[in-house]
């Protein structure tokens, strides 16, 4: 993922401060449809931990992000959780997991990088893993302060998740905008 926005020390204090009071609790309602509780899940970009605490609540769940900072924040404020630097893309541990979910993360990978992503996790999980991911509706994509941003259709979703997933849910939903968003769950073929 390019960008050093969330490198910094100032600029992840700035982005839990905007994101206070916002959480994929919507979501992870979806997620718990497919993923029977107390699973083994790995969340991608776990960020300020609101969405890890929430999956928490259901799941055996080992958090991750790619900045080094939001790690530090992670373990200062839920001490008795698991917290890996992971990158998106090579999603390099030895562990395997029964789900895997991010929540407004893989939109910063560029096509290449996604597919390369949807590879890695189809070999992390196991026998019949479940994803769970959120992307930013649209065409095209744009620099946003510092970071890339690939906005997705539920075509392109198709195209990117087909070969590795079996599609059970995708459609749009509400962020901010009505139909801003999209989630997509599949289950590993």
């Amino acid at each position: 993922m390019s960008g050093t926005y969330y490198k910094t020390k100032a600029s992840v204090e700035e982005y839990i401060k905007l994101a206070e009071g916002i959480n994929g609790s919507a979501l992870i309602e979806k997620l718990v449809q497919f993923l029977p509780a107390k699973s083994r899940l790995l969340e991608i970009g776990s960020g300020p931990g609101s969405d890890w605490e929430i999956l928490k609540t259901y799941y055996d769940v080992i958090g991750s992000d790619n900045s080094t900072e939001f790690l530090s924040h992670l373990k200062r404020k839920f001490s008795n959780g698991e917290f890996l630097l992971i990158d998106a893309i090579t999603l390099e541990t030895d562990q395997k997991f029964d789900g895997i979910y991010s929540n407004k993360v893989m939109h910063h990978l560029k096509d290449s990088e996604l597919n390369e992503s949807i590879k890695k996790q189809h070999e992390r999980l196991n026998s019949g893993g479940i994803i769970c991911h959120s992307f930013w509706k649209g065409e095209g994509s744009e620099i946003f302060k510092g970071l890339f941003v690939n906005y997705h259709t539920k075509k392109s979703l198709k195209t990117h998740f087909q070969k590795d997933f079996e599609i059970l849910f995708i459609d749009s939903y509400k962020e901010f905008d009505e139909d801003d968003s999209l989630l997509l769950i599949a289950k590993k073929k």
